[in-house]
């Protein structure tokens, strides 16, 4: 989910949308000779463009607003059908690591590469339960629940960092999928396969699709973004008292209730219609297991780790950036935001879509917008 150590931890609204120097909310359609471009009014992007041609025409920006159903939606699958489906790796012969595979007989002969979903900070593999099922039409569909996460183990003593997910990542596709893969992530997700991406010693990356993805582990790392200036000393403030063990349990009691994590999912979603109590239950339910409080504690005080700023430019696999442009997280506005709007400007590899009128979590706030954007470009990759 990338819940910000600052809008779980203090509870504080994240609410500071794009807006312009008139007060008026804008979605960030494209860069122009270096400078974003504000519309009040997107321009459509037709879903069945033709990827090769928006590629070779030097513009990789499209914005996308609401559509009509999607032809390729598929159903949204059950939590207690996830759950029971899911399987178990032992990653570095001591830690059991959750994940879950889906394929049809359509996606077993179909010569596309195969999809793992990363979730962010808070969420695990149902996150993508309106997602799974679209996507297995077409490819292998594997999903996984980071160490911390889900129904993963939640060691005690660990030191969660950033590198340690990705190369999880890199030994996931190594010992269990051992084929080239494209990697889906949100949000901490996201940071964590562009980590991955970027070991030049891996062969199994085939491709990057980054659904509004952190600037790194935690807010500690967005220094230059003057609403994290501005409440830096509360950020430092908010670690120490994680860092006591009596006050870290009662912040974390009360973040985990029902209606604060209504509350939270509400701020972070476009679609207020997708935050219902299953999700409140995706993020509830291992919030309650032994080890997450501890896991809570260590991500939201530990290091931000590497930023995407400087591992980007080495990465020169297909990458599709989709970005909901009412993020109170990773705002478009802000420098994670900015920067991620300028690459298709900078790098040939990279296609970004601005999402309308959606949040932190693309993918389960509009999924069918996400879809629209997403399969092109995979079919795409697999024909390349």
């Amino acid at each position: 989910m990338g819940f910000s150590a600052l809008a779980v931890a203090a509870e504080l609204p994240l609410h500071y949308s794009s807006v312009n120097k008139n007060g008026e909310r804008f979605l960030c359609q494209q860069r122009k000779h270096g400078h974003i471009r504000y519309c009040k009014k997107p321009v459509s992007c037709n879903i069945k463009f033709n990827i090769t041609a928006a590629a070779t025409s030097g513009n990789n920006t499209a914005t996308t607003g609401s559509t009509s159903s999607s032809s390729c939606g598929g159903k949204v699958l059950e939590i207690k059908e996830i759950r029971e489906r899911c399987k178990k790796w032992l990653w570095k012969g001591q830690f059991s690591i959750n994940y879950f595979v889906s394929c049809n007989s359509d996606s077993q002969s179909n010569p596309g590469p195969p999809l793992l979903l990363v979730h962010g900070f808070g969420a695990s593999i149902p996150h993508w339960r309106r997602n799974i099922d679209t996507l297995a039409k077409n490819y292998t569909v594997y999903a996984i629940d980071l160490l911390g996460f889900g129904a993963s183990d939640k060691p005690e003593g660990f030191s969660y960092t950033m590198e340690a997910w990705a190369q999880l990542i890199l030994d996931f596709l190594d010992e269990v999928i051992q084929k080239p893969t494209v990697l889906i992530g949100n949000s901490v997700g996201s940071l964590a396969c562009v980590i991955a991406a970027s070991d030049s010693s891996q062969t199994l990356v085939r491709g990057l699709v980054l659904l509004n993805c952190s600037g790194g582990m935690n807010n500690k790392a967005i220094v230059d973004d003057w609403r994290i200036k501005l409440l830096l000393p509360l950020l430092w403030l908010i670690d120490f008292l994680l860092k006591q063990r009596a006050i870290a349990s009662s912040i974390f009691e009360r973040v985990k209730q029902r209606d604060t994590l209504r509350n939270i999912l509400l701020s972070v979603y476009g679609n207020k219609e997708s935050v219902d109590e299953d999700l409140v239950e995706i993020i509830r339910g291992p919030a309650c297991d032994e080890g997450a409080l501890d896991a809570f504690v260590s991500i939201v005080t530990g290091p931000p780790g590497p930023n995407p700023v400087t591992l980007m430019p080495g990465i020169s696999i297909p990458i599709l950036v989709l970005w909901g442009d009412q993020d109170p997280f990773t705002p478009i506005d802000g420098p994670v935001g900015k920067y991620f709007s300028s690459l298709p400007s900078q790098l040939s590899n990279v296609r970004l879509c601005m999402l309308e009128g959606v949040g932190h979590c693309p993918h389960d706030d509009k999924p069918d917008l996400v879809h629209d954007n997403l399969l092109p470009w995979l079919a795409h990759l697999a024909a390349s």
